[in-house]
């Protein structure tokens, strides 16, 4: 008899216990307890903004890496002539008779600043001297242009452009200026279709920019003109 008792106190002990242990766990699911309670709106408003700002840097950064081969653009096509900008006057020209040599152009022209002058010649003279020597000179000629943007320089080589056949253009300039000088020909030269190849200078730019002093300075520089042409000059 004592041991039934002892047995059945036992048995109403554990089920004591088993209730307390349930309570506890309900508790400690509920938010009751100081490590679950709820945020409170200052702790998920900073949260919001460390969440934001390591997505602006992951942003930053990936831009940053990507900067540089984000302005090149070359994508040669096939077309009746081969246009090369002014500005630099080695790469460009040798890049351009390359791909006339390769049958992307029937014609050359190169646009020259007509108000340039190295010494005692004008730039149009000297090029007209370098046009001479060239085995392609029957296919090639010079244009004279008295713009100093982009966008001026455009506008006088549709002048020239004029006497020849053809609409398809290939414009050839140095990589890093290919995107801006694409997109500043598409939208100012109507009845033309435009493609880029892009004439490399190591010494001038590389993709990674972040590596190279003159690299980094023509990197900016470029993003500074593609930002104002896209967000101001295109709409004047």
């Amino acid at each position: 008899m004592g041991s039934m008792k002892a047995l059945q106190f036992s048995q109403t002990e554990l089920n004591s216990l088993r209730r307390e242990c349930d309570r506890d766990s309900a508790k400690s699911y509920s938010g009751d307890s100081l490590g679950d309670r709820p945020l409170t709106k200052k702790t998920r408003g900073i949260r919001r903004i460390w969440v934001l700002a390591i997505v602006l840097v992951t942003m930053f950064v990936g831009f940053g890496m990507n900067a540089g081969r984000l302005l090149v653009v070359d994508a040669a096509v096939p077309s009746d002539v081969i246009l090369v900008l002014a500005g630099e006057t080695d790469h460009r020209p040798a890049r351009a008779l390359q791909l006339l040599d390769q049958g992307y152009g029937r014609r050359m022209v190169i646009d020259v600043p007509a108000a340039a002058r190295v010494y005692k010649f004008t730039q149009v003279e000297l090029a007209e001297e370098y046009v001479r020597n060239l085995p392609q000179r029957a296919s090639v000629r010079i244009c004279p242009i008295k713009g100093l943007s982009t966008r001026e320089e455009s506008h006088d080589a549709e002048k020239c452009l004029v006497g020849e056949d053809g609409t398809r253009v290939l414009i050839v300039t140095s990589d890093y200026h290919t995107r801006r000088a694409l997109n500043i020909f598409q939208h100012e030269v109507r009845g033309k279709s435009f493609s880029v190849a892009a004439a490399r200078d190591d010494i001038q730019f590389g993709g990674r920019w972040w590596t190279n002093r003159q690299w980094a300075k023509t990197c900016l520089d470029e993003w500074l003109r593609l930002v104002w042409w896209n967000g101001v000059e295109r709409w004047r």
